[in-house]
C-alpha cells in the first residue's frame, strides 16, 4: 500500500531530507542505510513524491544519476513478497508485480542487483532476464516465484510465447533509457511488452531525451503523468564542465604507446577506453595486457559470460582498464571510474557526453581524454562547436610530448611498459569465467586479456571457405579418418563432348 499524501507532503516539505525521512518500509530503509544511501539524489527527491504516491512519471534523466532507486524504492514499496503479512491471502502469489524494461543485459543486471540490495530485507525475489543466457535457470526462476524482473525486451518476449512469463499481476511498469531502446528499434517490443499489462498499472518512463516516438508511447500507456527534467546535475554543459578535459590530435600508429604512458598518471584509478569496433577494442586490450597492465575487453564478439567476467573483475578492481565499444558499454555503471580516454573521436556529441559521463559520477571529480585522428578534425570540430567548448583546434600530441607528461603529473622517464613493481593487480585471470548455458556463434568466447576473438578455430572461416569445393575435392586423411567411399574412389572418366562455338561478331543478339 502506498504511503499517504499527508505524510510525503510532510516529509518533502523539509529543506534537508534523508530516507529515514521518508514513509518507506522499515526494510526499505534498513537496506538503505546499511549500503550508505543517506539523502536521496536530486532526481529521487523529485520523482519520489509523485511516484511514491501511485502516479505516472515522466522522468528525464541520464544513466548514472541515481533514478535506480527513484523508481526502485516506489516499486518495491508496492510488492508483496513471501515475508509480508498479506502474502497468505495475496491471489497473485510468485507472479512478478513489477517489471523494468531495459535496452541492454548489463543495464538488466545492473538494475536487478540494485533492486534486490534494496528490497534483500522485506524478501523480494528479483529477477535479470536477458539473452546470451541459458533459458533452462531463468525458466525455474520463473517457476519458482518471482515479484520483480528487470529484462531485455527479446528475452521478455520469449518467455512469454513459450508461456514461462505472466504479466497479470504487474503493478509497476518501468522503461528505463527508454531513447535507447528506441535507437536500438525495441520499440514495438516494448509497446508488445506493455499491452500485455493490467492497465490499471502504475507506469514509470525515463529517457535521456525526449524524441517524438518517446512522447506518444508516453501519452498511449501513461495517465495523466508528471514531467520531471533532472538537468541540473545532467545537462550538457554541468557534465562537460565537471570533467577536466584534454584533446589531442595525434597519429594512429603512437597511440597505444600514448595511451600506455597516459595510463601511469598520477592518482589514475579505474579506466575505460572507448573504441568504435570490436577488433580496434579487441586489440588494444591485448597489447596493454602485453604492456603489463590489467586489462580486459567488452565487445559485442564476447559471449555473455566474458562479458559478465570482464565487467566483474573491473567493479571487484581486478582489472583497472576496461576498453569497450559503444554499443557494450551502454548502461555500463561503475563507481570510482577516474579516466576515460576516446581513443578514436566519437560519431557526434551524444556519443562524445555518454562516454565522458563514465567519470566524474555523483559529483565526484574526473578526466577526459580524447585522440582525434587527423582525418577527424571536421567531426570533432563539430562535436566541439555543439557542446560549447574551447578545443576547435586539438594539439598536435606525440607520446613523448611535454604537455602529456605535465598536464596528467605522468613522472619523467615513463615508458610504455607497466614496471613490474606496479603490476600488482590480479587480472582477468582472477575473475572466474562462469558458464550461462550460452548457445551460438559467441559460446565459449573468453575476452582473455583483452585478446581479440576472430572467431577462427581448427574448423574456422577458412575451412567453410573450403566447403565450397568439398563436393569435389576429397577430404583429407592425415588425421587417420579414412575418407568416404565415394569421394575416396576415382570416378571413371566421361567421354567429353566437343564444345560448339558459334561467331557473334557482327550479328544482332536476341535481347
Amino acid at each position: 500500500m502506498s504511503p499517504p499524501i499527508a505524510a510525503l507532503v510532510s516529509a518533502f516539505s523539509k529543506v534537508s531530507i534523508t530516507f529515514a525521512d521518508l514513509p518507506l518500509r522499515p526494510e526499505t530503509q534498513a537496506a538503505l542505510a546499511e549500503h550508505g544511501f543517506i539523502s536521496p539524489f536530486p532526481i529521487q527527491e523529485m520523482v519520489l513524491p509523485i511516484a511514491l504516491g501511485d502516479g505516472d512519471v515522466i522522468g528525464q534523466a541520464k544513466t548514472g544519476t541515481g533514478k535506480t532507486l527513484g523508481f526502485g524504492i516506489p516499486l518495491l514499496t508496492q510488492v508483496i513478497s513471501p515475508t509480508n503479512p498479506e502474502w497468505a491471502e495475496f491471489k497473485n502469489a510468485g507472479k512478478p508485480q513489477g517489471l523494468v524494461i531495459v535496452p541492454t543485459r548489463e543495464l538488466a543486471i545492473q538494475v536487478a542487483d540494485d533492486l534486490e540490495t534494496a528490497g534483500r530485507n522485506m524478501g523480494a525475489r528479483v529477477l535479470s532476464l536477458y539473452g546470451g543466457k541459458a533459458y533452462e535457470p531463468q525458466v525455474e526462476a520463473l517457476k519458482n516465484g518471482v515479484e520483480v524482473i528487470a529484462g531485455t525486451p527479446g528475452r521478455l518476449i520469449d518467455m512469454i510465447k513459450q508461456g514461462h512469463l505472466d504479466l497479470s499481476a504487474i503493478k509497476v511498469l518501468v522503461l528505463d533509457e527508454a531513447d535507447e531502446m528506441l535507437d536500438m528499434g525495441f520499440l514495438p517490443d516494448v509497446e508488445t511488452l506493455v499491452s500485455k499489462t493490467p492497465a490499471s498499472r502504475q507506469t514509470m518512463l525515463f529517457s535521456a531525451t525526449m524524441p517524438g516516438q518517446i512522447v506518444s508511447l508516453a501519452r498511449r500507456y501513461m495517465t495523466q503523468p508528471t514531467h520531471i527534467r533532472a538537468s541540473d546535475p545532467t545537462s550538457d554543459s554541468s557534465t562537460v564542465d565537471a570533467i577536466e578535459q584534454h584533446v589531442w590530435r595525434c597519429h594512429q600508429m603512437d597511440k597505444p604507446e600514448l595511451v600506455a604512458r597516459v595510463l601511469q598518471a598520477e592518482g589514475r584509478g579505474l579506466t575505460m577506453i572507448f573504441c568504435r569496433t570490436k577488433r580496434v577494442a579487441g586489440n588494444l586490450a591485448e597489447d596493454l595486457a602485453n604492456r603489463g597492465f590489467a586489462s580486459a575487453a567488452v565487445h559485442g564478439d564476447l559471449g555473455q559470460g566474458a562479458r559478465e567476467q570482464a565487467l566483474r573483475a573491473f567493479r571487484s578492481g581486478k582489472v583497472d582498464v576496461l576498453v569497450a565499444t559503444d554499443v557494450a558499454a551502454r548502461g555500463i555503471d561503475v563507481a570510482d571510474v577516474t579516466h576515460v580516454i576516446n581513443y578514436e573521436c566519437p560519431d557526434d556529441e551524444k556519443t562524445y557526453l555518454h562516454r565522458v559521463g563514465r567519470t566524474g559520477r555523483a559529483g565526484a571529480s574526473g578526466v577526459a581524454i580524447t585522440l582525434v585522428d587527423w582525418q577527424d578534425i571536421n567531426r570533432w570540430q563539430m562535436i566541439n562547436r555543439m557542446l560549447g567548448m574551447d578545443f576547435n583546434e586539438p594539439v598536435e600530441t606525440y607520446s613523448s610530448s611535454d604537455h602529456v607528461y605535465e598536464g596528467l603529473g605522468i613522472p619523467k622517464g615513463t615508458t610504455g611498459e607497466l614496471p613490474g613493481s606496479a603490476r600488482t593487480r590480479e587480472g582477468l585471470a582472477g575473475e572466474k569465467l562462469e558458464d550461462l548455458g550460452e548457445t551460438g556463434a559467441n559460446k565459449g568466447r573468453r575476452s582473455g586479456a583483452g585478446k581479440p576473438q576472430t572467431g577462427r578455430s581448427g574448423s574456422g572461416a577458412k575451412s567453410n571457405s573450403n566447403n565450397r569445393n568439398s563436393a569435389s575435392k576429397p577430404r583429407s586423411t592425415g588425421s587417420g579418418n579414412a575418407a568416404p567411399k565415394a569421394t575416396a574412389e576415382k570416378a571413371p572418366a566421361k567421354e567429353r563432348t566437343p564444345r560448339q562455338r558459334s561467331r557473334t561478331r557482327g550479328t544482332q543478339k536476341d535481347a
